[in-house]
């Protein structure tokens, strides 16, 4: 089995653990996230892992993954969203991603709400200095001996 198969999101293995595939975001959350995206010359739309994603100055600052809505925040903002009951995100079990944070679902129940939480990542990360691309690497040929 190819682990590319068509249909498949994406995919991640663990060290003896059955291949687990990704489920498409709905159509709702991802109408939701194209609705509620600043219109911000500044932003970036892209995929990530085959997901809806907006980024700023070369960062990420919020995506969807599977049903979640996934926001990049910092200091009093993280705090807040989490006493709203947003938690930290996991794209894999055990491996929470800092500073990142799922939204609760009566904060994407709120169109201007989750709208706000959006733009609050987005200030967050355009505070960041912007990412440097780094230049691929030259592959360079090697022979096999005959």
């Amino acid at each position: 089995m190819s682990h590319l198969d068509e249909g498949v999101v994406g995919r991640y293995a663990l060290p003896g653990s059955d291949h687990t595939a990704w489920k498409p975001a709905p159509p709702d959350l991802v109408s939701l996230f194209d609705r509620v995206v600043p219109a911000d010359p500044a932003v970036e739309r892209r995929k990530m892992f085959g997901y809806p994603a907006v980024f700023v100055r070369g960062h990420m600052f919020a995506g969807l993954c599977e049903d979640r809505l996934v926001l990049r925040l910092g200091g009093d903002a993280l705090a807040e969203v989490k006493q709203r009951g947003a938690q930290d995100f996991e794209p894999m079990p055990g491996r929470p991603m800092k500073g990142w944070v799922v939204v609760p679902r009566d904060v994407l129940a709120d169109v201007g709400l989750t709208g706000r939480w959006i733009t609050r990542a987005l200030r967050h990360v355009s505070q960041m200095p912007p990412k440097v691309k780094r230049p691929k690497a030259k592959k360079t040929a090697t022979r096999r001996p005959r």
